[in-house]
């Protein structure tokens, strides 16, 4: 008699994977993969943004970067109660042994890498606006950085099925999800948070962590650069006049 025919979960499930330790995480990945030990390394994108947002609010301490942070938590939180209320296993279900939920609808990088991609590129065309003169050169970076922004969420979703952890349909709904979610939080803080950070920045505790609002800044890293250079030179010049 004729074999039945393998379904697509699975016939991908019989790779042999290789586990490769880094710090405290394993990626998985088929034995002599190129390509599927860089998207595996790519899987790990949502733990460095994590920490470059910590590290920004740690040395910037701005009220709209807290909430971009919250807006991620809320995301995650989002995604534990759909994948817990759904509870649609993942495609190869006991292959990767270090994987904290067995679960996979909606796929949690997916959505995670969609949210902060969306609300990144709101956040671009819509919060910061033009402040010299430079115009081409700054729609260029913006168009730039919003279509890297686009391939790395696109990447780290596709690696999520190659590499055997979502199917197709998990992490489509993952990317929609986030989607749906990033312009839900980027309207509710504009229109909601933000006329209250100056509030905000106001209260005791603020002002002691020295948290502040930049909220009426157009654009935050050209402000920055003026200022400090307009600083620099006023200290050279006193420093000038004091050494004659």
């Amino acid at each position: 008699m004729r074999a039945a025919k393998k379904s697509w979960a699975e016939r991908i499930c019989v790779c042999i994977t290789y586990a490769v330790p880094i710090g405290i995480f394993l990626l998985f990945f088929a034995a002599g993969d190129v390509y599927g030990q860089l998207l595996a390394y790519l899987g790990l994108s949502p733990v460095f943004i994590l920490v470059s947002f910590v590290t920004l609010i740690i040395f910037k301490r701005e009220l709209h970067t807290i909430s971009f942070l919250g807006g991620l938590v809320m995301n995650e939180g989002v995604n534990w109660l759909i994948k817990n209320i759904v509870r649609e296993p993942r495609p190869c279900k006991g292959t990767h042994t270090t994987i904290t939920t067995e679960y996979g609808l909606p796929s949690s990088h997916s959505q995670f890498m969609w949210f902060f991609s969306v609300y990144s590129f709101l956040f671009l065309y819509l919060r910061m606006h033009q402040t010299n003169n430079a115009r081409f050169l700054d729609l260029l970076w913006r168009h730039v950085l919003s279509l890297c922004l686009m391939t790395a969420a696109c990447l780290v979703s596709y690696s999520r099925v190659y590499l055997k952890y979502h199917s197709w349909s998990q992490v489509a709904y993952g990317a929609v999800v986030g989607s749906i979610l990033a312009i839900a939080w980027f309207f509710f803080t504009q229109e909601t948070l933000t006329p209250l950070f100056p509030r905000i920045a106001a209260w005791p505790i603020s002002e002691f962590f020295l948290i502040r609002d930049a909220s009426l800044i157009p654009n935050i890293l050209w402000f920055e650069y003026t200022v400090t250079r307009s600083e620099a030179r006023n200290r050279q010049r006193k420093l000038g006049t004091r050494l004659q």
